[in-house]
Parts: C-alpha cells; sequence; structure tokens
C-alpha cells in the first residue's frame, strides 16, 4: 500500500493546457474558462498552482505550440514542471515538489482527459495523494474505436468524472467537482 499523505494542505495541478494541445480539444474556451475560475479560487485562498507542460525535448517547450494557451497565464512565483509522459509523475521532480510544500490533496484540471489527466490521477492516488478532478475543466477530442466508429470527446471526460466519483483506494479519498462547487 502507497504511504497515506498526511495533512490538509492542497494543491492545484494544472496538466497540459499548452497551445498545441488545447486548440482542437472538445469545448477548449469553456474548459479554459473554467480551469482560469479554478486558478483564481486556488489564488484567492493561497493555493499554491502547478503548471504542467508536455513536451518530447526543450524545443517543444520552448515553440509557441508549446506554451501555455494566452488566457491562462501562471503567476511568476508559480511553479511549472516539464514532464515527457503522460504521467505529471514519471521522471519529473512533481512528486518532490510537492512533498516540499507538504501537500495531501491534488485538485486536478487540464488536458488530454484519456492520456495525460487519467495517467496523473492514478499516479497520484498510487502515491497515497486525495484527489479531486474538476469535472467540467478537463477536455480531450474524440477517438476511433477498434471497430472504426468514434468515441466522442463528451463521453470520454464523463467517464473519467465518474471513475473519479466510484474508485476507492484504502486511506485516499477521490472525487469529482465542477468548478461552481470547488472548495479550497
Amino acid at each position: 500500500m502507497a504511504p497515506i499523505r498526511k495533512g490538509e494542505k492542497k494543491v492545484l495541478l494544472v496538466v497540459d493546457v499548452q497551445i498545441g494541445v488545447m486548440q482542437d480539444l472538445w469545448e477548449s474556451q469553456r474548459i479554459i474558462k473554467n480551469i482560469n475560475t479554478a486558478v483564481e479560487k486556488a489564488r484567492a485562498h493561497g493555493v499554491p498552482v502547478v503548471w504542467v507542460q508536455h513536451g518530447h525535448d526543450e524545443k517543444d517547450f520552448e515553440s509557441l505550440e508549446g506554451q501555455i494557451v494566452p488566457d491562462l497565464v501562471p503567476a511568476p512565483d508559480e511553479m511549472r514542471i516539464f514532464k515527457h509522459f503522460n504521467s505529471s509523475f514519471e521522471e519529473t521532480p512533481l512528486e518532490e515538489t510537492l512533498d516540499r510544500l507538504g501537500v495531501a490533496h491534488i485538485i486536478l484540471a487540464g488536458a488530454a482527459t484519456n492520456w495525460c489527466i487519467r495517467a496523473t490521477a492514478h499516479a497520484a492516488l498510487e502515491r497515497g495523494y486525495d484527489l479531486t478532478l474538476i469535472k467540467d475543466a478537463h477536455t480531450t477530442e474524440p477517438m476511433e474505436g477498434e471497430d472504426g466508429g468514434e468515441i466522442a470527446a463528451e463521453d470520454i471526460v464523463q467517464e473519467l468524472n465518474i471513475i473519479m466519483d466510484w474508485l476507492r483506494y484504502p486511506g485516499r479519498k477521490n472525487s469529482s467537482v465542477a468548478v461552481t462547487d470547488l472548495e479550497f
């Protein structure tokens, strides 16, 4: 069993809201607005915001497509984590950063639902963190099924929201919540 994180300290983790990621995703403008609301709430309550960016090498992070969307602006003192894998924890300093901050509870938003958000959510729970997924602050694109049919992006988002409400790990709490109901 993973060590359970002690305390009540929270962090807002915003994953992969980069120009090249968000541009073609389902309802991205609404999602960006909701992420902005979550960021404002976190800052108003003194909750740290950590921004995660995905890339394959340094050029990806420095390119226009690798930049965070213009409607979301990290504050100068907010941390950024650069990753190369779906999980924000794999081969990054995220866990050490959260430990240094004394974080026990991750509030999660960003993209893409079925890849980096799902991988990060499960990795957080497996590492002993409590997790809240902001149900209207993550998005993805439709997927082609093995039978040639399409799985709608909205269905992928809804499925992960349901999983985060029903999944159980010993000693941890997880849920999904709308940004309007989000409390810090």
